[in-house]
């Protein structure tokens, strides 16, 4: 029973409180702020559905308010992408994560929807393509998403891995942990200093392979099975700040150019030719 003092608001509050000072279950990954609001979003169901059924006299999270912080997760850049596909991997199973990564990075499909993606997934396209046809696990939003020629070559790479012992799924994925394990390892040995995780692939392709090659951002709210535009706005925002970069950048280096004329008695550099 909640207490009568201060009311369920009050109640509500001290929860939140609560999940901000409890140890953390697992020492190597505390609660951040958003991982607090999630729980607090998921106990707001709960609290809606006791107040539907007047097992509460009020809705205490009518004057709560959620308090997400914008947080741009990690994509791997084009150069990125390359580097990860060349560097050598000895070890067999770290080559395996290494290729099942890479063919997210080409699909934007889950973790769940790469272990569970079988042969009937594979269907020909209104264009006579090749199409992976799946339904995201997290929100059962059907998704049509192109099969790329550098996903193909993935699939056919293991196109004899399919067998009754695996239930005829296409690629071999080992479990979530042991993957994320792997690709820290493999981010180490091809020069990458950005936090791998299988779910840094989706976040490629919504990026790096979609957005940045000028495919709309309705489009790539599709194939990424979004529900609502807005969540696939986050991505066009890391875009422009990516932009945003790299003109920076470019701005430095012009000055620096113009710097140098100056020094050179206003000549062009040696190195510049004027075209006419």
């Amino acid at each position: 029973m909640v207490r009568e003092k201060g009311g369920l608001h009050t109640f509500v509050v001290e929860f939140e409180n609560f999940l901000r000072n409890c140890t953390p279950i697992n020492k190597a990954q505390p609660l951040t702020n958003n991982g607090i609001m999630k729980h607090m979003e998921r106990f707001k169901k709960l609290v809606g559905i006791a107040f539907k059924f007047r097992c509460i006299p009020q809705n205490p999270f009518n004057q709560y308010n959620m308090k997400f912080e914008d947080y741009d997760s990690d994509f791997l850049e084009e150069a990125e992408i390359q580097r990860l596909a060349s560097v050598g991997i000895r070890d067999s199973g770290k080559g395996i994560v290494k290729d099942i990564f890479l063919f997210a990075c080409y699909t934007g499909l889950s973790y769940i929807e790469v272990k569970l993606l079988k042969r009937g997934d594979i269907v020909t396209g209104i264009d006579g393509e090749e199409w992976i046809n799946v339904k995201r696990k997290k929100t059962k939003t059907p998704v049509r998403v192109p099969l790329l020629s550098q996903a193909k070559g993935i699939l056919d790479k293991y196109s004899d891995f399919p067998d009754v012992k695996n239930g005829h799924t296409l690629l071999p994925v080992y479990s979530n942990q042991k993957v994320n394990k792997y690709l820290k390892i493999i981010a180490s040995n091809a020069g990458i200093k950005k936090h791998l995780t299988f779910h840094v692939a989706r976040h490629t392709f919504a990026t790096t392979i979609t957005l940045m090659n000028n495919v709309p951002l309705e489009t790539v709210s599709k194939l990424l099975g979004h529900t609502k535009l807005s969540t696939t706005q986050k991505y066009a925002r890391v875009v422009e700040k990516k932009i945003s970069k790299d003109m920076a950048q470019l701005k430095s280096v012009l000055e620096t150019n113009e710097k140098k004329e100056v020094v050179n008695g206003g000549q062009p550099l040696a190195n510049l030719r004027i075209v006419r």
